[in-house]
């Protein structure tokens, strides 16, 4: 249970927790199993060489996925902050990359409920196949009824509004029942619901006619990409948004972790569970649209797409022409609105836990003022007219520019600038069963650097010399550059306020670095070689001034699994 309330000597506060380790995996996976394994994994692989991209997607996942992820574990568990109090912890020069993070993920939580209503919608549009004869039509024009223009407009949707404000009262009550009872048990609940219904999905779209030519045009190799540097691109980038890493969400949830918890063991079972999620997605997609170039007398090539056109217009195309379409429909849909749904609480959670720790306010206040005013910036922003030109540019550079320059940025100033990486490692062994070591801080401090530069670069010149679609210039402006780089300044900003003496800076016990942690100065010993905390060569972990003393119930490596 949470245990956020309870005193500790000297007045401190414990952090809410989870229960135990496997709520934490479930929720972790509720995070990373999100709209894009569904809508994006199938497409990219095939594109980018079918059967052959598992290779440099492995390689991605072994190499830049699991080492990030265990990054993001590694400092929220051992400064114990959402993302903002955990880099004051780290350095007080660091906290205007939490925040950085906590409002990228305000960004990507106003449009995500939109996308949820729309998956809500069409799981009941699918029992009478609402769409007709033009699916593309029925959604653009008849259910979403964009405009000509796309200047923003406050005509608002009621099929669209009445679904987003439902989704909001969910995640307000789910999110104010706090760590346990809220996030992990809505966790608990859904990743089950959602696997079984999308297996149920695979089984039913793997006896449809033309499904074996989608599964060959989906894992025939075409070994030749692999000496294509784009390939390779592709598969960091997709590894790296399908993961949920990068952005506050896992420095978030493994803050509520117990002190003893093995990070590592638990980083594997998300990254494998999440890859070996999105390769099911990829079958249950493609069997479904080889039977849709069949039915029309097509090649795959013609009828593969992703995103909203995946979505909302091949998939009732699908619907309308398969055997048991409605429930394909409903086993589709649904999933979107699980996988959308339990990703949401994740990240909305970041931002409710930074304005938490920053102000000291409780948890029910907290997400009331978080809740209310996404759920009104979402409303008005998303379930009008235009709510999906804006929620198309938005979410482009909310990843590209806003995740991927994050990211890019935390890895830099913790391995080159602060020099912290050591004590991140010795934290990880002394907590974990799979231990990391010099290939780990290789990976992290070297290859994480050089893609995410990459990634990064590529996409800002991209976009700065060809633009966004085809939208004006003054609407990316506003929606694209304008909005991420007023995340940057307004992060700054939320940087120089002082923390609130009732904040959990100064009033939340951290177990990992003792009572005098809460002022948020201590340094991370460790991070110069030969320091005390450092590591001595024979993998173990010697206590530092800040660590609390060794004792026989919190002994120096936990058992295996724990």
């Amino acid at each position: 249970m949470s245990t956020q309330t309870a005193l500790q000597p000297g007045g401190l506060s414990r952090r809410e927790q989870f229960a135990g380790r496997w709520a934490f995996i479930f929720a972790a996976i509720g995070s990373a199993v999100g709209l894009g394994n569904i809508w994006r994994f199938p497409y990219v692989a095939y594109e980018n060489g079918g059967g052959a991209f598992i290779v440099p997607y492995l390689i991605a996942l072994l190499t830049a996925g699991i080492p990030l992820l265990f990054f993001d574990y590694a400092i929220g568990h051992r400064f114990k902050g959402s993302p903002p109090l955990a880099f004051r912890r780290l350095s007080k020069w660091a906290e205007s990359i939490g925040w950085w993070q906590v409002l990228i993920c305000f960004v990507i939580g106003v449009y995500y409920a939109a996308i949820i209503a729309y998956a809500a919608m069409y799981t009941w549009f699918s029992f009478g196949e609402r769409w007709g004869d033009d699916p593309e039509a029925f959604f653009f024009g008849e259910y979403l009824q964009v405009p000509e223009g796309v200047a923003p407009t406050l005509e608002f949707v009621p099929a669209v509004f009445w679904p987003m404000l439902v989704v909001w009262v969910i995640l307000l009550v789910v999110l104010g029942a706090g760590v346990q009872r809220g996030i992990a048990m809505a966790s608990l609940i859904g990743i089950p619901v959602l696997f079984i219904m999308f297996i149920a999905l695979v089984i039913v779209a793997l006896t449809l006619p033309g499904a074996t030519d989608g599964l060959n045009a989906l894992f025939t190799p075409n070994w030749s990409v692999l000496s294509d540097p784009q390939v390779w691109i592709a598969a960091y980038g997709q590894i790296f948004f399908s993961l949920s890493v990068g952005f506050g969400i896992m420095i978030t949830y493994s803050s509520y972790l117990k002190r003893r918890t093995n990070l590592t063991g638990s980083g594997l079972m998300v990254g494998f569970t999440n890859s070996s999620f999105e390769i099911l997605c990829g079958i249950g997609v493609f069997s479904a649209l080889g039977f849709m170039a069949q039915a029309n007398g097509v090649q795959v090539a013609d009828v593969v797409s992703n995103g909203i056109g995946l979505a909302f217009i091949a998939f009732p195309t699908i619907i309308s022409q398969a055997p048991l379409g409605v429930l394909i429909g409903v086993l589709f849909f649904a999933s979107l609105v699980f996988a959308g749904f339990t990703s949401l609480i994740s990240i909305l959670e970041v931002v409710v836990s930074a304005v938490k720790d920053k102000l000291g306010w409780s948890r029910w206040t907290t997400v009331i003022v978080v809740v209310g005013v996404s759920g009104i910036v979402s409303l008005l922003l998303f379930s009008t007219t235009t709510g999906i030109n804006v929620l198309d540019v938005t979410d482009a550079f909310a990843n590209n520019f806003g995740i991927v320059g994050a990211a890019l940025v935390a890895v830099v100033v913790v391995s080159w600038l602060l020099r912290r990486l050591d004590g991140m490692v010795s934290h990880l062994n002394a907590v974990s069963s799979f231990r990391v070591g010099r290939i780990y801080k290789i990976l992290v401090a070297v290859i994480l650097p050089i893609v995410l530069a990459y990634m990064w670069v590529s996409d800002v010149v991209l976009k700065a010399t060809e633009g966004y679609g085809d939208f004006p210039a003054w609407f990316v402006g506003t929606f694209g550059w304008g909005m991420s780089i007023a995340l940057i300044v307004v992060a700054i900003l939320l940087a120089l306020l002082p923390w609130s003496q009732r904040s959990a800076l100064h009033s939340e016990l951290n177990d990992n670095l003792g009572p005098e942690s809460v002022t948020g100065e201590e340094e991370l010993a460790g991070a110069v070689p030969g320091a005390r905390g450092a590591p001595t060569g024979h993998g173990r972990h010697v206590d530092t001034p800040s660590s609390p003393p060794r004792s026989p119930s919190h002994p120096e490596h936990p058992e295996k699994g724990v």
